[in-house]
């Protein structure tokens, strides 16, 4: 392996690209991580190539060894979750804790799905011809081609990774370009836990090519995504072409409904919590604030006064809140929706400032608009910025209808003490995953993760709910 160059992993070797790229903080510009290599074509097809005959040996393996594997990683990520927090948090530009805390976040899955490896139960049954008997169990679907986003880096890969390795299958991993350097070093933890060669490999790589070619692919068996709803369309149409089975998680515009019986000063935890930590970059951020009349001036005075107790600021530095937009591409898209939203009529009452720290990088105060309605562009588009409109409606009724009239659907809140509003919420908000008196963000490991609509499409990831995208059933029927 090149001593300059961050390679490939393929086929149980480390490889160098035709090319490679230079992977720079979007904290400190002058900060480069290192050069990552540059998949081609012709190697990622040696990666799918490797992964089929990788998969065959791995299937095979015992519970324990792969119990033993997946312990290991997850033992590996959570003692150096501070060494690489910082690695995440240079290359990503989310803050140091929340960095930590993803790459802990990321040997949990691991952990869990050690231990799915070893309740893995088949089923029986009687048939209704008499001397027959019949069994049902899950073996592995194939080769799983995964692509994942730079938002989180480490987690999104893990939660897939770990199931499909769990469950026997072999992983071909694309991860998002601008954020290499948290995919290599995942991939050398799990390069050093004795796999089968070609079991586990790792193409990093423009979209547009290595990215392209997976998803066209008739090598694969099950490919997983998670990115923009523009990418996955694109993904849906061919994977559906070469009947390959494809699990989607994509874009969101998620909202928090606050109403006038609301702990007030939860709700404006929830609401400055869930719109704004982690730069407002993750999928299940509340982007709309939905407030009834009785509350919305209180909440929108109280929120305002939170915002200015959060600091922005280098990722690295103590005590900062927030820490860089992503790049430069996504700083550009930013300030156009705040651009967007003042022309639509909606007011600016804090934040979406421009600021120059120390280092050159991309930092942007969180932006709170009020006067906005729901037909705004700002109230449609997933921006994913730190950006959230108040929405201003009369009662729980146009609370629920405002949250639901949007084409995605992956989470929903509300702040009430109503335990009659609360149980209506849960039953008819239509999202995948429903919040009671918590942030929009923040979802447990342990649990199906997924939306409805436009935000999702396939079988749930996560929990228990991962075998049956990372699995087939297969029905034995046996004459004693």
């Amino acid at each position: 392996m090149s001593e300059s160059i961050f390679c490939n992993y393929i086929n149980g070797t480390w490889v160098e690209g035709e090319s490679s790229l230079a992977n720079i903080s979007p904290a400190d510009i002058s900060d480069v991580i290192g050069h990552y290599a540059q998949a081609n074509q012709e190697q990622a097809e040696a990666a799918l190539d490797a992964a089929i005959k990788g998969q065959l040996e791995w299937q095979e393996s015992g519970l324990e060894q792969r119990y033993s594997v997946l312990m290991a990683i997850g033992d590996e990520l959570i003692a150096r979750k501070d060494e690489l927090g910082k690695l995440l948090a240079r290359e990503e530009g989310k803050t140091l804790p929340e960095g930590a805390g993803e790459i802990y976040r990321s040997g949990q899955f691991f952990h869990y799905y050690a231990a799915e490896v070893l309740r893995q139960m088949g089923e029986t049954a009687d048939s209704v011809r008499p001397g027959i008997e019949i069994e049902t169990r899950r073996e592995p679907v194939g080769v799983v081609g995964i692509i994942t986003p730079w938002n989180f880096p480490v987690a999104t890969a893990a939660w897939k990774i770990a199931p499909a390795l769990a469950f026997g299958n072999s992983v071909v991993l694309k991860p998002a370009n601008q954020v290499p350097a948290s995919a290599w070093a995942l991939t050398e933890i799990i390069s050093r836990q004795g796999l089968p060669a070609g079991t586990f490999n790792l193409v990093m790589g423009p979209g547009a090519e290595v990215g392209d070619l997976l998803i066209n692919s008739k090598k694969i068996n099950a490919l997983t995504f998670t990115g923009s709803l523009e990418t996955g369309r694109k993904v849906a149409i061919a994977t559906a072409t070469n009947l390959v089975k494809c699990q989607l998680e994509m874009g969101s515009k998620n909202a928090l409904i606050v109403l006038d019986d609301a702990d007030l000063d939860n709700a404006v935890e929830c609401a400055v919590g869930g719109a704004f930590f982690g730069t407002g970059q993750k999928c299940t951020a509340s982007s709309r604030l939905i407030v009834t009349e009785g509350i919305h001036d209180r909440f929108v005075d109280a929120v305002v006064a939170r915002m200015k107790q959060l600091v922005v600021g280098h990722p690295l530095r103590e005590g900062v809140h927030i820490g860089a937009v992503a790049d430069a591409r996504q700083m550009k898209q930013n300030l156009n929706y705040l651009e967007i939203a003042k022309k639509e009529g909606g007011k600016l009452v804090s934040g979406g400032d421009v600021i120059t720290e120390e280092t050159e990088g991309y930092y942007l105060t969180p932006a709170l608009f009020t006067e906005t309605t729901n037909a705004m562009t700002i109230n449609r588009d997933e921006a994913f910025a730190p950006i959230a409109c108040v929405i201003k409606v009369k009662d729980y009724d146009e609370a629920l209808a405002t949250l639901n009239d949007t084409n995605y659907g992956l989470v929903g809140g509300i702040c009430t003490q109503s335990l009659k509003y609360a149980t209506h919420f849960k039953r008819n908000a239509q999202t995948g995953c429903a919040m009671v008196n918590l942030p929009t963000a923040g979802t447990d490991y342990h649990v199906p993760f997924g939306g409805r609509k436009d935000s999702s499409f396939g079988s749930r990831e996560m929990g228990s709910y991962a075998k049956e995208f990372y699995t087939i059933v297969k029905t034995t029927y046996i004459r004693s």
